[in-house]
Formats: C-alpha cells, structure tokens, sequence
C-alpha cells in the first residue's frame, strides 16, 4: 500500500520567498496573477469565491498549464442564515434609484447560501491542489484531516486570538493572520455588527495570535513594500500575504477603473463597509459607500446578490462610484509593474531592510 503525500509543515516549504498573493474574489486573482507569481518563487492564489465549482477547476486546469510550481485555491465557509429579512427588503427599496440609474435590476438576494463549498471540496480532495485555504470560518476537523491524507496544506484565516485556537483544534497546518488595515472582506468567523471596526492592527494582532497558538503564520494587512513585510516576518511571520499591492499587476483581472483608483486623488481613503455585502468589507470611499455604507444590514450573501447587478453595471458604463473598489490602507503605494517583476522588487527590498538591520546589530563587521 502507498503511503499518502506528505503535507508540507509550513509555508516556507511552499514556496521561495515568503511572499503569498492574497486570493481576491471577484475576478482579480485568475490564473494569470497566480502563475506569474508562483514562477517568480511567490505563492499564487486562486479565488473560488462567487465561482461555479466547474469555473473553479477550469481555473485550476489553467494555471497547472501556466505553472509547475505550487499554487493555492481560497474557499469561501458556508454562510447561516441570521439577517433579519425584512432589513434586507429596506435596503433593498434604499437601492431602487441605484438600479434604475443604471438601467439594470436588483438582485436575487435569495440567489445561494453555500458557493459551491460541498462540491468544490470534493473536487479539490479527488484532484488534489498544493494548498487550499478558508474564509469567513473554520472547516470541520474532518475537512482539514481529509485534505492532509491527500498531501494538501490548509490555511485558515483568523483575525482574532480566539478564532486561531479554535482553527488550531480543527487541525490547521497554518493561519492567515488578517488585521483591520486588509483590503476586501474581513474574514471573521462571526459576523457580530457590533463588532465593527474593532479588530485590531496586524503587528499587534500577530503577537497575540503568537502567544496563543503554536502554527506558522501568515501576515495579511495593508502590506505594500519590502519593509513591512521585513517588519511581519521579524515579529514571528512564516510569510507575508499582498492582495492589493498585486491588484495593480497587468496580470491582475481587477477592473482597470479599480486598477486606476487606487493612486486616483480623488478616491483618498479607505473605510470598512458593509455597502456592498452585507459583511465588513474594506474599500475605496466612493458615492455608493458614502450614501449606503451607513444604512447597509447585516446581511451576506443577500446583500452581495442584491447588488451585484448594479455594481455590474456600474463598471460596464465605466463609473468607479458605484463599483466596489476592494483596496488595503496602503492602496496608494500600489505599483503597476508586472508581477514577477514585484515580486523581485520586494525581495530586493527585504534584503536592504534585512542588510540594514544587520549593519546596525553587528557594526563592526561591516567597516
């Protein structure tokens, strides 16, 4: 009998540098953005969030084509039914002008509950990938020991200490560690509304979530330049996680409105919002956040299906302010290079930091 593949003990064995490409939904991280990541010695995601099972492993089939090189896949958790629905139809009547301006219809907030989470399970165990990560909660123990028997390395994102310990009894090989300063959803375990706003920042949340549990680490949270994923890995990261500062890659499947927003002046900072989802979520300030962000229930996936046809629209008459427009605190750092070519420019800037750090710890052998 052969035995089964050994699972890889932490991201480091993954990957040459300890850069991961955050998995964004939506279109932005494709097989593209993967490949050209993981060929430069990064760790490439693919999103399966929003995507049909069968377009989840057509992007599969495309990056294997692309890249020999380990890459990863991003499931979105289940979601319970827990809004209020008659909070929904209120905002649901609040977002009728946005429909009619751009000559669309409101969503089916009833559209799906799950994404696809059983079936596209059983394609990732049955087809194995190197690394399949969770968000928005913790799989079963189950889950995660089946994906270890067929050699795949799983990742749970936590933004608390004690959504870690709970991801570390579950059999998590790693954590994502996401702070308040991450572009996109908060992936909290439990959408609580009163906690919004309340996680705290990544270094901070890094060494708590250290003092808690004893897994490799992966830091997410406005991370732009090579400093700062100096910083991470100094303060007890395995690796550094980068959505937005990829989302501007030519390779990027992000729209190219979004691509431009993000070192637009006019779009100056960014807010969490639950405007567009129903679920805390860090974007660009623009009209449609402004004037719904404050009325927007506690509602994913109903709010995501209700507005996804306006934000459609929105993009295809190419007006940013009714888009979301997904981006970190550090959003106007971003650089449009290729991205092979940033992750070469991120490397080079750990290595200044990480030589600077050495000249001033041992001066002597650097005269």
């Amino acid at each position: 009998m052969s035995s089964s593949p050994a699972t890889p003990r932490t991201p480091s064995d993954l990957c040459h540098h300890p850069l991961v490409q955050a998995p964004m939904a939506g279109g932005a991280s494709g097989p593209l953005l993967a490949a050209a990541v993981s060929e430069a010695g990064g760790l490439g995601f693919l999103a399966a969030g929003y995507k049909t099972t069968g377009g989840m492993y057509q992007e599969v089939k495309e990056i294997r084509a692309l890249t020999s090189r380990p890459f990863g896949v991003n499931l979105f958790m289940p979601q319970t039914r827990a809004a209020d629905p008659s909070a929904v139809e209120v905002y649901r009547q609040q977002l009728a002008g946005e429909a009619t301006w751009y000559e669309t219809e409101l969503g089916d907030p009833e559209t799906g509950w799950d994404d696809g989470y059983e079936a596209k399970l059983a394609i990732l165990r049955d087809d194995p990938v190197p690394v399949v990560s969770f968000t928005f909660g913790c799989p079963t123990p189950e889950v995660l020991a089946s994906f270890r028997a067929v050699g795949t390395f799983t990742v749970v994102t936590v933004t608390t200490p004690d959504e870690a310990q709970a991801a570390a009894r579950a059999g998590a090989d790693a954590l994502c560690v996401q702070g308040i300063e991450a572009g996109g959803h908060q992936g909290t375990h439990r959408d609580d509304p009163a906690a919004d706003g309340s996680s705290v920042g990544l270094l901070t949340l890094l060494a708590l979530v250290r003092s808690a549990v004893d897994l490799p680490l992966i830091a997410a949270g406005g991370l732009m330049r090579g400093s700062q994923i100096a910083a991470v890995l100094a303060a007890g990261a395995s690796a550094a996680q980068l959505g937005t500062a990829f989302l501007a890659c030519p390779e990027s499947g992000a729209h190219p409105l979004h691509k431009q927003a993000l070192t637009n002046p006019l779009f100056a900072r960014t807010e969490l919002t639950r405007a567009f989802t129903g679920r805390p979520a860090r974007g660009l300030v623009n009209r449609f956040l402004r004037e719904h962000g404050p009325y927007a229930p506690s509602a994913y996936p109903e709010v995501n299906h209700l507005t996804s046809p306006v934000r459609k629209a929105a993009a295809a008459a190419g007006d940013a302010q009714g888009m979301a427009l997904w981006a970190g605190q550090g959003h106007r750092l971003a650089r449009a290079l290729p991205a092979a070519e940033l992750v070469d420019t991120l490397v080079a800037e750990i290595a200044e930091v990480t030589a600077a750090g050495e000249r001033f710890t041992h001066p002597e052998e650097s005269r």
